[in-house]
């Protein structure tokens, strides 16, 4: 259907080029065709020239200035002046036009069945077909114009969207992307399983979750446990071996890292310190050496003339000076780094020595755990025993329970049945509620309701009435309906089979003026009057049984928001049946008839009435005492 090309559009708003000729039910006249466009003439005008045309064709060739015909060329008959087109030389043709409109017409789309008169078309047709080809304003895709509404409601890509959780608008084709980012969009809690969580709020309610699982504290020693928050001191409880024991590996390995770290440094520190002390015995050597020449210098000076000058002196002597203080100053350095790489050994020594403590009182501590968590598990395996031991005892009563239960409902449905239920074919159903049961009907939830069961005798038939507040079949909407329904009893083996007795159904009056009453007699080659193989038969009776403007209305027959309905079964020609019944019963006090076979036709009425007489004979006889 996309490969299909756009529908012309209408033809009402302005002229427009000629119809298609498939829209042609018959074969198409030469004369019916316009000389331009080639195809069926609308609104047709005729030129001096005697040739016709459509008038948005003849306009539209005109509108440039006069034109020669080409009908006129082609046909060889071409002749100044009448074969030249021009504004004003060519007049509305009514007679072709009516001609051209009586056709008969198809509708050329797809599909479409319309058929009529090429006017009809125009009028009423042509541009408003529903299977006319239509491009999607958005995506360009050519559909249906029927199809048009949906595409562009669920269909079209190019479609703009509202968010239904923050309202911002956005196209179909990026919901997954903007879903990603949506602050309004609902989240489910890993934890409390919460739902409808807006994702602008999720990070909040991960701090307070209870439920939500975080890494355990001790997961930077190794344990890789998540844990719900309610559940971390239960865990850090059950788990403390395990968390010591992770402790205990991680201080060892830093023990390892600092052992491998100390004898480097130790090495180091004492080559320093052995460089140190080589350096000092170096310098004081020097120093002795300068001293000793020093002392002989000024010895041998003293022995000679005073100089002229005192510049010698004075540029000797404090060679010694100067050495000196250069060498105590290095001295001083040495030793102040001496110090500083005995001060941090010690500080290591003293670290060691605290790490060796605290592995100590941790293994204590592991060894105080381990016998404190067998205890532990010792006491789990009683109480795992203990729990199942409890559980089993649990199951067994809550089956107990459950099969009481199941009676309890079972006994009060029986209860309910027994007290609603009557056994002289007469039956009023009391309906409260109204209103919003008939609601309930129109909207579809429960267009039907049930009856309790009633009964024409004690052993007789089980029936019940179904009620459609809304109607149902062919008064659906318009009518109250109502039905007759077999049910299967415990004394169907024994009845005449199939029901034929009279029903009537009745919706009382509750002011007692005037009823609406339906009767009918059953027809006996109805499934729904046989013997029933199921719970029920298929219901019978009037779908049109009382119509709903009676009771829209002001009336008599809603009152509390309640109504009545009524059924009587006629019970002529069950009287037989009720007296074999009364004998029946009356085994239980006469054994010596309970012996006897009594094999009765139900169609048979002189037996049954020699029935009756012996009944009425037996019931003398026993008063009398003289029953034999």
């Amino acid at each position: 259907m996309a490969a299909q090309e756009p529908s012309p559009p209408s033809s009402l708003e302005g002229n427009k080029p000629g119809f298609p000729k498939k829209i042609l039910a018959n074969k198409l006249e030469d004369k019916h065709v316009c000389n331009i466009c080639q195809k069926i003439l609308r609104r047709p005008f005729q030129a001096q020239c005697g040739h016709r045309f459509c008038s948005y064709c003849f306009n539209k060739a005109v509108s440039s200035g006069p034109q020669k015909c080409n009908a006129c060329i082609k046909e060889d008959i071409f002749e100044e002046p009448t074969s030249i087109l021009k504004q004003g030389c060519a007049f509305p043709d009514n007679a072709a036009k009516r001609e051209v409109e009586a056709l008969e017409a198809v509708c050329i789309n797809e599909e479409c069945s319309w058929t009529g008169t090429i006017k009809e078309y125009e009028a009423n047709h042509e541009g408003k077909c529903e299977f006319r080809i239509l491009p999607c304003p958005l995506c360009k895709e050519l559909l249906r114009a029927n199809e048009l509404e949906r595409h562009n409601e669920r269909e079209c890509p190019e479609r703009t969207l509202n968010c239904k959780y923050c309202k911002e608008p956005f196209h179909f084709k990026n919901i997954k992307a903007h879903d990603e980012i949506c602050p309004k969009y609902p989240m489910i809690c890993e934890g409390c399983a919460k739902k409808k969580i807006p994702r602008e709020k999720y990070v909040d309610h991960i701090k307070l979750c209870t439920k939500f699982r975080t890494p355990c504290r001790f997961h930077v020693v190794g344990c890789d446990m998540t844990v719900e928050k309610e559940k971390i001191h239960d865990h850090e409880q059950a788990c403390s071996y395990e968390h010591l024991n992770l402790l205990l590996h991680f201080i060892m390995g830093i023990k390892l890292n600092l052992e491998s770290l100390h004898p480097q440094s130790l090495e180091l520190a004492s080559h320093k310190i052995h460089e140190l002390h080589q350096s000092l015995r170096e310098l004081e050597l020097k120093m002795g050496q300068l001293s000793g020449a020093g002392a002989s210098v000024q010895g041998a000076c003293a022995l000679l003339p005073p100089p002229p000058a005192p510049t010698l002196g004075t540029s000797f002597t404090p060679l010694p000076t100067a050495v000196g203080a250069a060498l105590e100053l290095q001295l001083h350095s040495e030793k102040t780094k001496v110090a500083e790489l005995s001060r941090r050994c010690q500080e290591l020594e003293l670290k060691v020595s605290t790490f060796e403590n605290i592995v100590c009182v941790l293994n204590r501590e592991m060894e105080r755990s381990a016998t404190t968590m067998e205890a532990y598990i010792r006491q789990h395996r009683l109480d795992q025993d203990k729990i199942e031991i409890l559980t089993n005892k649990v199951r067994q009563l809550e089956r107990t329970v459950g099969l009481r239960d199941l009676s309890i409902v079972e006994m009060e449905a029986k209860m309910r049945e027994m007290s609603a239920a009557t056994y002289d074919g007469v039956f009023v159903w009391k309906i409260s509620d109204f209103s919003k049961k008939r609601q309930d009907a129109v909207a579809g939830r429960a267009p039907a309701m049930f009856s309790p069961a009633f009964y024409t005798s004690k052993y007789g038939y089980k029936m019940c009435l179904r009620i459609y507040l809304n109607g149902d079949g062919t008064g659906r909407g318009t009518h109250l309906s109502l039905f007759f329904v077999v049910m299967r009893g415990h004394s169907d083996a024994l009845l005449k089979w199939p029901f034929n007795q009279k029903v009537t159904l009745m919706l009382l009056d509750q002011n007692n003026r005037e009823h609406i009453i339906d009767a009918f007699r059953p027809d006996i080659s109805s499934s729904s009057f046989q013997r029933p193989v199921s719970d029920m038969n298929i219901a019978s009776g009037c779908p049109l049984f009382c119509p709903l403007s009676k009771l829209d209305s002001k009336n008599s027959y809603i009152r509390d928001d309640t109504i009545f309905i009524k059924a009587i079964v006629d019970l002529t020609g069950l009287q037989a049946w009720n007296a074999l019944t009364y004998v029946v019963d009356s085994f239980i006090w006469w054994p010596q008839l309970a012996s006897h076979t009594l094999s009765i036709r139900a169609r048979d009425v002189t037996v049954m009435a020699l029935l009756v007489s012996s009944v009425n004979c037996g019931s003398r006889c026993a008063k009398e005492g003289t029953f034999v």
